[in-house]
């Protein structure tokens, strides 16, 4: 087993064990990748303010996100077609949310549907979902994840078209259109 002591070691660790195409879709980002170096350069510039000579046996890190109380102020934002890089996928995810004590978001892309995904136990769960062009979807997408005891919408209002991911396009990987959720 992998002695992990950093993040950025899964990364290394991913593009080792995935196959190029895979690996390619999950790190890259679109056109000339130039929002997904300013995200690293954002998250790079995030400092932590020591804190010395304070007592720290006790640390709280829960929180409340929509009246919800998680063990962190970390939620697991939404991931599309996790079963590419794992056979448990979402269902994986879903899991280690609910053990962390924190939220998944379910991708519109999630390659596990709704009630997949409520199968793996208890947890706190929100919705991504895109504006489709078919609202009688986003309802029926709507029903299932209220009736799966869903908590939450994310809306994603930022994606009219689809990025155009380069590395994807070198690689000739093409994501079917057909949204799992919906079947």
């Amino acid at each position: 087993m992998m002695n992990i002591t950093n993040v950025s070691e899964y990364e290394a660790i991913a593009k080792e064990k995935l196959p190029k195409m895979i690996y390619d879709y999950f790190a890259s980002g679109g056109e000339d990748q130039w929002t997904l170096k300013e995200n690293r350069n954002a998250f790079s510039r995030i400092m932590f303010r020591p804190r010395i000579l304070i007592d720290v046996s006790k640390i709280d890190l829960t929180t409340t996100v929509l009246g919800f109380k998680i063990s962190m102020p970390i939620m697991i934002a939404p991931t599309a077609a996790q079963k590419m890089a794992h056979p448990e996928g979402e269902y994986a995810t879903a899991r280690a949310a609910s053990a962390a004590g924190t939220i998944m978001t379910l991708s519109s892309w999630a390659t596990s549907s709704i009630e997949e995904i409520v199968s793996t136990g208890p947890g706190i769960r929100f919705l991504q979902l895109y504006l489709f062009k078919d609202r009688n979807m986003v309802i029926e997408l709507v029903r299932r994840a209220e009736n799966a005891g869903f908590k939450a919408i994310v809306l994603t209002a930022d994606s009219p078209v689809i990025g155009r991911k380069e590395a994807s396009i070198k690689n000739r990987l093409t994501i079917i259109a057909k949204f799992h959720l919906n079947s």
